[in-house]
């Protein structure tokens, strides 16, 4: 039998882990000076944190809510990375990436030819 002080401690290092990066991805949504980094900081340390908080409270809750909390971390790796490559995606298109500053373009080639009105 594990010690509940051992999972107390465990849970608690768990959802203030994962507070903390949630803070830090706030933070740098906030401080990030373009979009691309912007989308960075909305979307890796969120789901970290997200997934971190999902497993402190999973050690506190009953083995039937720990499945549903699973499950909702896996909605969210699934879905976080299709959103902000749709959102980059339509940003691109719609100009507002600076493009001088990305390192791989890898868009460039495969973008519609611009119509001149």
């Amino acid at each position: 039998m594990i010690d509940p002080v051992a999972i107390d401690i465990v849970s608690a290092v768990l959802l203030l882990t994962g507070a903390m990066s949630c803070l830090l991805g706030a933070l740098g949504l906030v401080r990030l000076p373009d979009l691309p980094s912007r989308m960075q900081a909305a979307t890796k340390p969120q789901t970290l944190g997200l997934l971190l908080i999902l497993a402190g409270t999973a050690l506190r809750v009953e083995l039937e809510s720990a499945v549903t909390l699973l499950l909702v971390g896996l909605f969210q790796v699934i879905t976080a990375p299709v959103i902000s490559q749709l959102l980059g995606r339509s940003a691109y298109r719609a100009g507002t990436v600076r493009r001088e500053l990305l390192v791989v373009d890898e868009l460039a080639g495969k973008m519609p030819e611009e119509r001149s009105s």
